[in-house]
Parts: structure tokens; sequence; C-alpha cells
């Protein structure tokens, strides 16, 4: 499911920690490979200091996708959102992941780690990272989310 990126890059904060160490533990076991921006604890952190290296290197193509994680997934997700080159989905289930992914060619997926089941968020992570962009007519879609009206 990972061959199509060597490296993912993924960082949370306090509250996601859990499930990021358990994502990594479980899906190195089937061929995925992280770079982990951190946190390395319970201790609290503020998700922006992780969330930042992750969405950098992908806003400057380091890095294809990525998965960020706190507390709701909302912090997370706004920080990313913040690169002009990163697509942030706020996802809870499979559906949204495969739907981020499908229509709006997100390239990073924020998860809730105070309100989302470990195993739910394995497969959503591995349909994510599994599911291509559709294009057709999401294309022009796509196109206009970086667009900012002056």
């Amino acid at each position: 499911m990972a061959e199509e990126q060597k490296v993912i890059p993924i960082g949370s904060d306090h509250a996601g920690f859990a499930l990021k160490t358990f994502l990594i533990k479980t899906l190195e076991k089937e061929g995925f490979s992280f770079k982990d921006f951190g946190t390395y604890s319970e201790n609290s952190a503020d998700y922006p200091d992780f969330v930042h290296p992750v969405a950098h290197g992908i806003n400057c193509g380091e890095y294809e996708k990525g998965i960020v994680i706190c507390g709701s997934g909302q912090g997370a997700n706004m920080t990313a959102n913040k690169y002009p080159e990163v697509r942030s989905a706020l996802c809870w289930d499979v559906e949204q992941a495969k739907l981020s992914r499908l229509h709006n060619n997100a390239n990073v997926i924020a998860l809730p780690g105070r309100f989302i089941d470990f195993g739910q968020a394995v497969d959503a992570v591995k349909i994510f990272f599994s599911t291509a962009f559709e294009g057709g007519r999401h294309v022009a879609r796509v196109n206009k989310i970086s667009r900012v009206i002056q």
C-alpha cells in the first residue's frame, strides 16, 4: 500500500501521541515508512510545532503526502492548510479519507486523536495512501482552492 511513497511524514501533539505511535507501529508491519516529527510523549505540547514540519515538507515537495494528528484534528488541519501546496482533509472514517483523495486530491490526512477508533484510523490511512485522485471535473475545483480573491 505504501509503494507510491517511500517515507510518510507524521506529526502530532500530546493528544495525538498514542494514535501516532499506534499508526507507526501497525503500518510499518505493512511496509509503510515514517519520518516522525514528534511529539515524542504525552506531555503537553503545541500541535503547530509538529504539524508545520510535515506541511512544510509537503509544500516544498520533499514528501508527497503526510499525516497530522491532534485531539480534535481541527487545529492540526487548520495549521497544515496554511501552506499553499497543502490540501489537508480532516477524516474520521474511511469514506472521508477516500473522498478527500478522489475528489479533493488531499495530500495530508488530519486525524482526531481523541475521537477516532484506532483500527478505523489505520483503515482510513490505508485508503488515503492507496486512493488516486479521480481528476476529471474535480481538477478545476482543486485548482481553485489556492486562489485568493483580492
